[in-house]
């Protein structure tokens, strides 16, 4: 296996002291399974320990791994996404002979389960709604049936078939019902986990449509990843670290279609994106003390957090998504040996709503009609290649977050217009902005785009240029123009350095410094908005006329 990939496991797996181990195993046995963070870190222990890594908690792991096994088939604990993770490990131990008189007992009790007893969703005819769990549930019980446990074709593909519903008009996959914010993460995941499941061998009924889903997302998989290697923003479950163990399993799939077609430069593409992603994730973990999600609050606060992206569950989801990369990795693909600087212009359907833009290593997303829930529309993203994610902005800040903040009125913020009225600063982040894109291209060094922002009752037109020399955004109209510019405040841990002066702003963080300059004044807003990153200030640029802000990261 991939030496960085299971370092990547190891590092999440040293998250947890032996003793949070043992308490954890205490906790399930006096209250029973009831979800799937404490098989997932079962499994993760296991497979480690297959690899010789971790010999400390073999002990443990046999205890835990009884309990785990003799319990999924009798109770319903979020069994969809456990089975296929104790599965893998069941594989990684009967490979190297480990624990030989335990697994047959451990296969065995799995041998019982009834998947309408065992999992909590599933479909049950072709007109189910069932999204994204259903899909973890086929993908366990094909698992399973590899391993020769039991025979469930009928039952995976009623699954796959029910699945294949949810994809949009350019194959990326809708979790969300007909509401029409789609998360990202939701997207990448199950498009992971069909290329997971065509890799271990699945050739059902389904196999053409699933392939051809992936081959058609293959591209815009690419397109959407910063510049910094991480996964777009977007919806629930964003911003954990778990997030790039996903995309990094897309983008070898990707990789090793196009190496057995005999397209080597492009699986060299998709293997040096892959590489990004892993180097996105090494970033953060090389972090003291771990944190499961990009910002340096201490855990226990659950800054930028759902109720259930809880640490025991969501840092050891780091190590399961990396494991399924691991799995499809071919270690002998070559990444390219030059960076991909090729200009990206790329537009999703109206039920995703971004635009992504990339030149000159900087990278921008943009959400056109933003869950005011988890996001802000207007430009959400400005990422430099090897600069701090959250120095500009790595993703908008919601107005009614569904995840925990520390400030009492949270506000809608991106990189938007704005103006002054007698109330106060009105931004274009929140619901009530319309954001529509009139042009897009990329060509030469330079990605370009031209949208209209509408807000009461201003329009405002708004040109983006990116390339090696930075972000300009232009704004025109009558009267005065003014736009935000987001300045991270604090991350948690860390203040950076802001610096204001007449016409232009500077922060200084993590070695790093962004630049914002303007052809007029800024003014502070007084106002302080949150994302999952942590604090930003808003101040604002103006200009009568036309507005012009550069910004550049060094």
């Amino acid at each position: 296996m991939n030496d960085r990939y299971l370092r990547i496991m190891a590092r999440s797996l040293s998250a947890y002291p032996d003793s949070h181990i043992r308490r954890y195993l205490d906790e399930v046995r006096e209250n029973g399974l009831t979800e799937h963070g404490f098989p997932r870190l079962t499994a993760n222990i296991g497979i480690l320990l297959s690899h010789g890594i971790r010999a400390d908690l073999a002990p443990l792991f046999r205890e835990m791994m009884d309990l785990c096994c003799t319990e999924i088939p009798r109770v319903k604990a979020a069994n969809d996404f456990s089975v296929r993770e104790i599965i893998c490990c069941l594989t990684e131990l009967e490979a190297v002979g480990l624990f030989p008189e335990n697994v047959p007992r451990w296969k065995s009790d799995l041998t019982t389960i009834v998947p309408e007893a065992c999992y909590n969703c599933y479909a049950t005819k072709p007109e189910s709604g069932v999204r994204n769990w259903a899909l973890f549930t086929a993908v366990s019980e094909y698992f399973r049936q590899d391993m020769g446990l039991c025979d469930s074709r009928d039952f995976i593909d009623l699954q796959l078939q029910v699945q294949l519903k949810w994809l949009d008009e350019n194959g990326l996959y809708c979790d969300a019902g007909g509401y029409p914010h789609q998360p990202i993460m939701y997207d990448h995941v199950s498009r992971g986990l069909f290329a997971l499941l065509l890799h271990k061998g699945y050739r059902g009924k389904h196999y053409a449509a699933i392939d051809d889903c992936l081959r058609c997302t293959g591209m815009a998989t690419l397109a959407m990843q910063s510049v910094t290697g991480e996964m777009a923003f977007g919806g629930r479950s964003n911003q954990f670290l778990h997030n790039e163990g996903w995309l990094a399993a897309l983008l070898e799939y990707e990789a090793n279609r196009y190496a057995r077609e005999g397209d080597l430069p492009l699986a060299a593409r998709f293997k040096s994106a892959a590489l990004r992603a892993v180097e996105a994730a090494e970033e953060w973990l090389s972090k003291t003390p771990i944190r499961h999600i990009k910002n340096r609050y201490p855990t226990e606060t659950r800054y930028g957090c759902e109720g259930y992206a809880y640490f025991d569950k969501y840092m050891i989801t780091t190590a399961s998504n990396f494991y399924a990369a691991a799995l499809i990795c071919d270690e002998s693909i070559p990444a390219a040996p030059a960076e991909d600087t090729n200009p990206t212009a790329y537009l999703t359907s109206d039920r995703f709503h971004k635009l992504f833009l990339k030149a000159g290593g900087y990278g921008l997303e943009f959400d056109l009609n933003a869950d005011p829930h988890y996001d802000a529309s207007g430009l959400g993203r400005v990422h430099r290649k090897g600069a701090p994610s959250a120095i500009c902005l790595s993703q908008p800040c919601a107005e009614a977050p569904s995840f925990t903040v520390d400030i009492p009125t949270p506000v809608a913020l991106s990189l938007c217009p704005a103006r002054k009225t007698p109330e106060g600063w009105v931004f274009a982040a929140d619901p009530t902005a319309k954001y529509e894109v009139k042009a897009y291209a990329a060509d030469g060094h330079t990605a370009t785009a031209t949208l209209t922002c509408t807000y009461g009752e201003h329009t405002a037109p708004l040109t983006y240029t990116v390339s090696a020399d930075g972000v300009t955004i232009t704004q025109s109209g009558e009267g005065e123009q003014s736009h935000t510019l987001p300045v991270l405040a604090f991350d948690g841990e860390i203040h950076p350095a802001v610096t204001v002066e007449p016409s232009s702003v500077t922060v200084a963080y993590e070695g790093c410094t962004c630049r914002y300059t303007a052809n007029g004044g800024i003014t502070d807003t007084g106002v302080t908005a949150a994302n999952r990153n942590g604090h930003y200030r808003v101040l604002c640029a103006s200009a009568f006329g036309s507005l012009r802000v550069h910004i550049e990261i060094i």
